[in-house]
């Protein structure tokens, strides 16, 4: 019985492990991200800026516990940090490790007391701590792909403002007022920290670190150019405007196109598991052969390793890239 749940709980593990490599439909072009970002390097200057951070980090500590101190010095905060920032959570990167921590001795625990195998309460423990990183990942693609949804619009907003005459930062305050989030709640961030006397640059390039994408990118660099050089920029928002609403179109076509190649991906990936439940309900003595020989705990660890390896391929396959 002890073996049935480890099983149980490596396929609950591995599935979970499968929705947090959820399949794309599409992907940004790196060689483009790559070309904006040496871009935005001849046009910023990042000293000040990340003297700045320092600052504010340094005043955050101070306000914090010494176990707290201790916990935000430990090896990847910042980007831990980072990533809550992206998602748009709030929570302190100390309280996402205590908490990851707490569910991993839950899970530990729990898998002892139910199976009583060492490597049943370690998977369980390790699929208990990684739940909070993964699910911050998910909120963040989420929260990503809907302020690019959202961009087309609000770029339109800061067209007709300024071709009415509007000042670039009342634009930005305009779509913070008639947007929905997050779309509204960057903007008017963005709108905030200039009015308390911050740099434009600057703003900018925090939104860029909070939504790193290239529609983002595209649109920082046209205003910065914008500023070191002169031009209309109301006309190169609206070029904008009009690329990013052809990079969405571009997309939805290949996710018509490639439907069935992720329908059959998802197929693949979820065959071995709805097997293995039908043969454990349908043939209830032909799983023992497997489960009661001493290299068939090896062989399922190595299946699962190999369902892990294959969803990454097929991921990569039919991911494209707009």
């Amino acid at each position: 019985m002890g073996m049935w749940i480890f099983i149980g709980l490596v396929f609950l593990a591995v599935f979970l492990l499968l929705q947090g490599l959820a399949i794309p439909v599409f992907g940004e072009n790196r060689k483009l991200r790559k070309r904006l970002t040496a871009r935005l390097a001849t046009v910023t200057a990042s000293g000040a800026q990340g003297r700045l951070k320092n600052l504010l980090r340094e005043q955050y500590l101070k306000e914090l516990t010494p176990l707290e101190q201790s916990l935000e010095a430990l090896p990847g905060m910042d980007a831990l940090a980072e990533l809550i920032e992206q998602s748009g959570r709030s929570t302190p990167a100390y309280q996402l490790v205590l908490r990851s921590a707490v569910l991993a001795g839950a899970g530990t625990v729990l898998g002892w007391m139910v199976a009583h195998r060492w490597y049943a309460a370690l998977g369980l423990g390790i699929a208990a701590a990684v739940y909070p990183l993964l699910k911050l990942l998910r909120d963040r693609g989420r929260r990503t792909a809907k302020f690019d949804e959202q961009l087309p619009e609000a770029l339109d907003v800061i067209k007709r403002a300024l071709k009415a005459g509007h000042p670039f930062t009342q634009c930005l305050k305009l779509v913070a007022d008639d947007m929905e989030e997050p779309v509204s709640k960057e903007f008017e961030h963005i709108f905030s920290e200039i009015s308390y006397g911050g740099e434009l640059r600057t703003a900018l390039l925090d939104l860029l670190e909070r939504v790193p994408t290239v529609s983002v990118m595209a649109f920082i660099t046209a205003v910065l150019v914008q500023k070191e050089t002169g031009g209309n920029l109301a006309e190169t928002i609206e070029r904008i405007t009009a690329v990013i609403r052809g990079r969405f179109k571009l997309a939805r076509q290949v996710k018509t196109l490639s439907a069935e190649g992720r329908l059959s991906a998802w197929v693949l990936i979820l065959v071995p598991l709805v097997l293995f439940v039908v043969m454990w309900f349908a043939t209830p003595g032909y799983l023992p052969t497997l489960l009661n020989n001493p290299r068939g705990p090896n062989l399922i660890m190595a299946a699962c390793v190999l369902e892990i390896l294959g969803t990454i391929w097929i991921r990569r396959i039919i991911r494209i890239q707009v």
